[in-house]
């Protein structure tokens, strides 16, 4: 069962400069694993942009005659699908919505969660009691029950399972904000900007968001593969993406009649789902390691 950890999530906060952020991305450059996860990641924003300027055949055209060809079957490289339709195209096709379900929730709720923790930490007190306590209350439910039980009632769909995975991932990223914001708080720089008569608005802009941005933002990354994985179970189980729509979580759930005939058919699109996890997970690991001022 996926699980959001949040206490582990963000390194500790310094000063963050323009020499900090010059440094971050001369580390990560120096970084294999690093420029190999972009690379990747990269290569599939692309190929999801001008999916239909090259899939190599209509991703929705069916031929019953053709339904589950292997690997390598005449001119469909990675053979075809329980309706006979191309899998490359599908799959290339399938990027789109598969990348939409894991960036755009965590987005939506870094800008939301952000907001909320950065608002509890800076103000403290009571304020950050009620707004926590009630922040807990979501997150004291594991994050795919959660989407399971949100999406059940709002109803499947594209919409509604971005609605649900959004709010799921507020909680964990509001805890991170709140617990960075808190640290920053108590820092000197803080404490002279409010003695010098500026105004809480003008100290959280100025001298707050710079410092505390960065770790939530690399917490956020860390969620994406997270997204992508709980959006693919909300499709294979009806709840998100519905067909004929290319998704890969949906394409697994369709061709897993076939995991016994065309095993290695039926296994591509969790192959694209692991393939595409494992380098945002990568490239968030190298972002935190890069933004630790002791290596």
């Amino acid at each position: 069962m996926t699980t959001l950890n949040a206490g582990a999530a963000p390194a500790p906060v310094y000063e963050r400069s323009a020499g900090f952020w010059s440094g971050v991305l001369k580390k990560l450059a120096r970084d294999p694993v690093a420029i190999g996860a972009a690379a990747v990641l990269l290569a599939l924003v692309l190929i999801a942009l001008f999916a239909p300027l090259i899939t190599p055949h209509d991703p929705y055209q069916t031929s019953l005659l053709k339904r589950l060809r292997p690997i390598g079957f005449e001119n469909f490289l990675l053979g075809t699908d329980e309706l006979g339709r191309d899998l490359l195209s599908r799959l290339m096709l399938g990027a789109r919505l598969s990348l939409f379900m894991g960036i755009v929730p965590v987005l939506i709720a870094f800008v939301l969660g952000s907001a909320i923790g950065i608002l509890a930490g800076y103000a403290g007190g009571l304020a950050n009691t009620l707004i926590m306590r009630t922040i807990d209350v979501l997150y004291a439910f594991p994050s795919v029950l959660l989407a399971i039980a949100l999406s059940g009632a709002l109803g499947a769909g594209i919409g509604n399972a971005l609605l649900s995975l959004t709010i799921v991932f507020i909680p964990p990223i509001a805890r991170v904000a709140e617990s960075v914001t808190t640290q920053v708080r108590g820092r000197d720089f803080v404490e002279a900007a409010r003695a010098s008569g500026a105004g809480a608005f003008t100290i959280v802009r100025v001298h707050v968001l710079g410092n505390v941005l960065g770790p939530i933002f690399v917490y956020a990354t860390s969620l994406i593969a997270v997204s992508m994985i709980l959006a693919s179970g909300l499709s294979f189980l009806g709840l998100g993406v519905r067909p004929p729509e290319p998704e890969w979580g949906l394409m697994l759930n369709t061709l897993r009649t076939a995991i016994y005939t065309q095993p290695w058919v039926a296994a591509l699109p969790g192959v694209m789902i692991f393939i595409t996890s494992i380098s945002f997970n990568l490239l968030s690991d190298s972002l935190r390691s890069a933004m630790d001022v002791k290596n």
